[in-house]
């Protein structure tokens, strides 16, 4: 039992026995936290950002950004796992830093998180619908200009509706059951896990090792901005985690799917990357849609049409399970009294939290439809590598507190691997624009305000906590 200074503490301590909960169904495997996971990080990254991060920064040497990126994930993975199955609750990285640090570190990092999940969503609603408008145009069907795109009255474009309307749509297939939407994600994962291996089978016969010289134009400087850059593309294994309390076997599947999903993406990702930059000469990747680019740049145009369209169905998934986190996220700081009851209210067939889910979705489909893509995209990068450090650095002071917790996985070399993980992250941070570190301290300020007017007094861990 925790003394009452600790209870009024800001850093009062989550007991881990309390991390279980039996609001929601557990009705997930290994297979399907895999295939959530591959569904989450294989999308924007692996069908826009080759192509970006090749020609302005990485060159050929794209593949080793892919693989450093890979490698300060894998590490920050062993850490999540460790905590997965340890602390087997929704919530992910927000829920082991109240076990770990206490209320308001894991509050700051939940708000980390609701700007990831949120604006990372809304980036790839935005990217989804210029990939469904090029889809449409092909068969000739074009929408009003002032609704193909986000406000930008230069432009004549005023609302995104394909983003918005798409956000809606997954937020419906959410609230219809957790079970149906990775059975959703499933097939979806299939289709575009054939689109990438067609790619590749038949990309590999026009590689031009010429195009491989010079291996790195812009030396080892580009690879590590390339790394910082490409790191969106790995977003999404930490989803994994947040489905814990829909898990059948949360200590041993948890692992497996984020590990088995973290592997699998890296492997395809360094191998794509290898073969794009061999058909096409780096400079002329810079384009919106590389992996197609590259089959129509050699004239196999057919192929070029199957390949967007499982772009299409490929950052559709990235969308399903970014708004999954989203909504699993606000339920478990509703539930702890830090948000409103709202987002922690299970109803429906599907014994999901509907409402929060709704209401956070209608803000992501605004968001999508009013607020240019790059904009979006900006801060999700610093929010996610600020989450995996403070993850790996937990697993250490976990150990610390807690030295005879059973476990389902433990972390290897600790505390080094937490360390290196923790470290590589934040060199990563510091890759980043000044002005992404700039809105990123507003954004943790405003959320400290919020937790100070609010979560702070209606937390459950406060024993003189106001009636919600």
């Amino acid at each position: 039992m925790n003394s009452n200074k600790e209870q009024t503490s800001l850093f009062r301590r989550k007991p881990i026995a309390e991390s279980e909960d039996k609001g929601l169904k557990r009705v997930l495997g290994a297979l399907d936290l895999t295939t959530l996971g591959v569904g989450a990080i294989i999308g924007t990254g692996i069908f826009v950002l080759t192509g970006v991060a090749a020609a302005k920064y990485a060159g050929p040497g794209l593949v080793l950004s892919f693989l450093l990126a890979g490698i300060i994930c894998a590490f920050a993975a062993l850490c999540y796992s460790e905590f997965a199955s340890t602390v087997p609750a929704s919530g992910s990285a927000y829920t082991y830093s109240y076990t770990a640090f206490g209320e308001v570190i894991a509050w700051i990092l939940g708000w980390d998180l609701i700007l990831e999940y949120g604006f990372a969503s809304a980036a790839v609603a935005s990217g989804w619908s210029g990939y469904f408008q090029s889809l449409l145009s092909g068969f000739g069907i074009e929408l009003p200009h002032a609704l193909t795109s986000a406000f930008s009255p230069e432009k004549g474009t005023y609302f995104d509706v394909i983003a918005s309307a798409i956000t809606l749509i997954i937020a419906f297939l959410l609230t219809r059951g957790v079970k149906e939407a990775a059975r959703a994600n499933g097939i979806m994962v299939a289709i575009k896990l054939l689109v990438v291996l067609i790619f590749i089978g038949v990309g590999v016969f026009y590689v031009q090792p010429e195009n491989w010289h010079p291996f790195l134009p812009f030396g080892m400087a580009g690879v590590t901005t390339g790394a910082a850059t490409v790191f969106f593309a790995y977003i999404g294994f930490d989803a994994v985690s947040t489905a814990a309390e829909e898990v059948k076997r949360p200590q041993r599947d948890l692992p497996i799917g984020i590990i088995a999903s973290l592997g699998i993406c890296t492997i395809l990702y360094i191998i794509v990357s290898l073969i794009l930059t061999g058909i096409v000469p780096y400079q002329m990747l810079n384009v919106s849609d590389p992996v197609a680019f590259a089959f129509e740049f050699v004239n196999l145009n057919g192929l070029a049409w199957i390949v967007s369209l499982g772009a299409i169905t490929g950052i559709t998934t990235v969308l399903l399970v970014m708004m999954y986190g989203q909504s699993r996220l606000l339920y478990s700081m509703s539930r702890d009294g830090l948000l409103s009851p709202v987002f922690s209210k299970i109803s429906g067939k599907g014994q999901t939290p509907a409402k929060g889910t709704w209401i956070a979705s209608i803000i992501i489909a605004i968001f999508a439809g009013f607020i240019p893509l790059g904009d979006l995209a900006e801060l999700t990068n610093i929010g996610t590598l600020f989450a995996f450090a403070v993850v790996s650095l937990g697993i250490i002071v976990l150990r610390r507190n807690h030295p005879n917790l059973k476990k389902g996985f433990r972390v290897p070399l600790v505390p080094w691997i937490p360390i290196i993980s923790a470290l590589g992250c934040v060199y990563l941070m510091t890759r980043l624009a000044p002005l992404t570190w700039i809105v990123f301290f507003i954004w943790l300020l405003v959320g400290l305000l919020i937790y100070f007017a609010y979560g702070r007094n209606h937390s459950l861990l406060n024993p003189n906590r106001k009636n919600r």
